[in-house]
């Protein structure tokens, strides 16, 4: 069909749209890797904005020679795998049996669980009971209190209610229990939706600073992004540097390329980009993960 004059006069405000918002929305990050790049002693003088200015690759040898923010990089890697695996899992047994409509008070438990997405019993109670669980300054309490998700767990229950009940009946009848059921019918053909549910989990799980800030002390425990926020929060250069290695003290010239600001641009790269990563692996499964299991008929 051919387009009128105010046709293509419209597709191009559209697109010089969407051309404005996709540089609004990358330029911050790409500006921040720019910063990371840079000696943080010219970024001091301003005007860095999209090429460095004096190009250096101090600052990630600051990072990745710093014991302590390697640390913090591999707790947050095994916090996300761990957390993404137990979460999905537990979350995907508990929309199963939700599921059921012989499940008996199952209105009752649904109940219970909207409730809480709504109201929280509040910091002070929280902190008591992670404290009265024995969970207080360890790494489980990263993964133990965000183990169930409301939200994931109806977007399962949703897309479970969904199969075909033909599927079960017929593994029941060749002598499948509720388990071999889930682990072998009900799981497999759930893909797209546990893609989706398992990287929004990883996400959060790779992302979330304020927990371990609130309920963890030992600084051994503490994941990358907390401590990134433990940077981004100081303005003395000098109480980060009593913080590196020997070794780092030792170079007086790279303390003078490094600065704060240029510190916190590469750690936060750093924390960054491997998540980055994820998404071209499994953005096929968004749109027909989420859509499926939010459907009701």
């Amino acid at each position: 069909m051919k387009q009128s004059a105010g046709d293509r006069a419209l597709l191009i405000v559209i697109y010089a749209l969407l051309a404005i918002m996709a540089f609004v929305s990358f330029y911050p990050f790409w500006n921040a890797a720019v910063i990371s790049f840079n000696n943080g002693t010219d970024t001091m003088r301003g005007g860095i904005t999209f090429w460095p200015r004096s190009f250096t690759l101090e600052n990630y040898a600051v990072v990745f020679e710093d014991s302590r923010l390697i640390n913090g990089f591999v707790i947050s890697v095994l916090r996300t795998v761990i957390g993404t695996l137990l979460s999905i899992g537990a979350t995907a047994i508990f929309a199963y049996g939700m599921s059921k409509s012989e499940l008996i008070g199952r209105k009752g438990y649904m109940v219970f669980c909207i409730i809480t997405m709504y109201f929280s019993g509040g910091l002070i109670p929280t902190f008591l009971l992670i404290r009265s669980l024995d969970l207080f300054n360890s790494f489980w309490v990263m993964v133990i209190p965000g183990l169930i998700s409301v939200w994931n767990m109806i977007i399962f229950r949703t897309f479970f209610k969904g199969m075909p009940a033909g599927l079960e009946e017929s593994a029941k009848i060749d002598g499948c229990s509720n388990w071999g059921v889930l682990l072998r019918i009900v799981l497999p053909l759930s893909g797209p939706v546990i893609a989706t549910l398992s990287l929004f989990t990883a996400v959060y799980h790779w992302n979330d600073w304020f927990t371990p800030s609130i309920y963890i002390s030992n600084a051994d425990l503490l994941p990358i992004q907390t401590k990134l926020q433990q940077i981004l929060n100081s303005n003395i250069m000098s109480e980060q540097m009593a913080q590196m290695d020997s070794a780092a003290q030792g170079r007086m010239g790279r303390m003078k390329a490094v600065t704060t600001k240029s510190l916190s641009m590469a750690t936060m790269m750093v924390a960054t980009i491997p998540i980055l990563c994820v998404y071209p692996f499994l953005q096929k499964y968004f749109v027909k993960g989420v859509l499926v299991g939010s459907l009701k008929e």
